[in-house]
């Protein structure tokens, strides 16, 4: 596909560009689901079982499940076909969830039966934010008008997954949480069948044997050291600080739930800043190297957040740290596209994706250890030295032959 040729592109020109904005659309619609289906199922797991062991069991499972075979389902993709893989997979998660829903409707399901179809569920989730990304590449080819797009697509899901449970919010307000999981699939199943019938995505190839787990998977690998790490380092301190400010407001006499829902709040608003920003900005350095300076940017930001005095102060510097998020995210997400064989760019931005939820996770867990034996200007100091060792990791791999070289240099191969 040509994209619109212009000498400074904006994000404007990013929706001009032919079936971008109804394949766009069509794709946030299917990706809100992952911000309303597993608050959703948590909680309708929760109500059913009368157990939160239950649901957070339940929610672990569907969570890992969708989380780390996220790149065998995007091999699928790149082997197959958007519209070959993507239909049998919605099928697939929709039916579960609706039987997930049936189980939880009443009280009794037993948490093995809940448990099991979580996991399927889970396991079927559609990757439909790494196949947008790799049809932003056939949309948007040139490097500048790219950027762009990868920046729109960060900020919208940033709003996305801030929106989603919101709307669970007000939903359960008059409907029991199982509608909530309905409302998921249903959003999966119409947003993906816009996604699917836009002639963008109909002709995208199938990658053929190329394509397969096997070959591709090695040659993505192989060029996806940096953005891996970088995502991971990313997720590993977003996933800390998530439980962090909790614990700092409830230090600080605030309690934890509604002044704490301010500052992850504003931590969103500086990554949607930042994503603006970052995209719109015509960079002369190369991604590699802009790689490293978001993540030092961010390490150094989430040291300073240690040095909060009270909630106002703590809210600017998780701001100022926000800012750094969606641009990291957006780069690694670059990189990763211009390192991936042509047949493999889906499993690509999966890695990725995979690497940032894994680091996510693995910060919750350790911030919830920490918390119970050091204070949270400690805590905050040691997300901030863990994003700056990672800097250091992309750094020391930030040649100038390496993906995301000079500006305007293709970097795509088949490393």
């Amino acid at each position: 596909m040509s994209s619109t040729s212009v000498v400074r592109p904006s994000y404007a020109a990013v929706l001009r560009i032919p079936h971008a904005r109804r394949t766009f659309a069509a794709a946030l619609l299917g990706r809100l689901a992952y911000g309303v289906t597993p608050l959703s199922v948590m909680l309708a797991v929760a109500r059913a079982s009368g157990s939160y062991a239950v649901a957070g069991i339940v929610i672990a499972l569907f969570s890992g499940a969708s989380v780390f075979l996220s790149p065998a389902r995007a091999a699928l993709i790149d082997r197959y076909g958007p519209r070959r893989a993507l239909v049998p997979m919605v099928a697939a998660h929709t039916c579960l969830l609706g039987l997930l829903a049936a189980l939880v409707w009443r009280p009794g399901a037993s948490p093995f039966v809940l448990g099991a179809a979580g996991a399927l569920a889970g396991a079927c989730t559609p990757p439909l934010g790494p196949t947008m990304r790799a049809v932003w590449g056939r949309l948007a080819p040139e490097r500048a008008l790219m950027q762009r797009a990868y920046s729109l697509d960060a900020v919208a899901e940033e709003l996305l997954f801030v929106s989603g449970p919101l709307l669970v919010g007000v939903l359960v307000g008059f409907a029991p949480p199982a509608v909530g999981v309905l409302l998921g699939a249903a959003l999966m199943v119409v947003g993906t069948a816009g996604f699917v019938s836009s002639p963008v995505v109909r002709a995208v190839p199938a990658g053929g044997r190329e394509a397969g787990p096997r070959t591709a998977g090695r040659r993505v690998l192989r060029g996806l050291g940096r953005p891996v790490i970088a995502a991971a380092g990313v997720g590993l301190a977003l996933g800390v600080v998530d439980l962090l400010v909790v614990a700092f407001a409830e230090a600080h006499g605030h309690g934890g739930g509604s002044a704490a829902a301010w500052v992850l709040a504003a931590l969103s608003a500086g990554s949607a800043v930042g994503g603006l920003l970052n995209g719109a900005v015509a960079w002369r350095a190369s991604a590699g190297t802009r790689l490293a300076g978001q993540a030092a940017g961010l390490g150094l930001a989430l040291c300073g957040a240690g040095l909060a005095q009270g909630l106002g102060t703590l809210a600017v510097a998780v701001a100022v740290a926000g800012v750094f998020v969606a641009p990291l995210i957006t780069t690694a997400y670059l990189i990763a596209d211009e390192t991936a064989a042509p047949e493999a760019r889906v499993q690509a931005g999966a890695w990725v994706n995979t690497a940032a939820n894994a680091g996510s996770t693995a910060g919750a867990a350790t911030a919830g250890v920490l918390v119970g034996w050091l204070p949270a200007a400690m805590c905050f100091a040691l997300a901030g030295a863990v994003m700056l060792l990672t800097a250091l990791a992309v750094a020391c791999g930030a040649g100038p032959g390496g993906q995301g070289g000079q500006p305007g240099t293709p970097g795509r191969g088949g490393q």
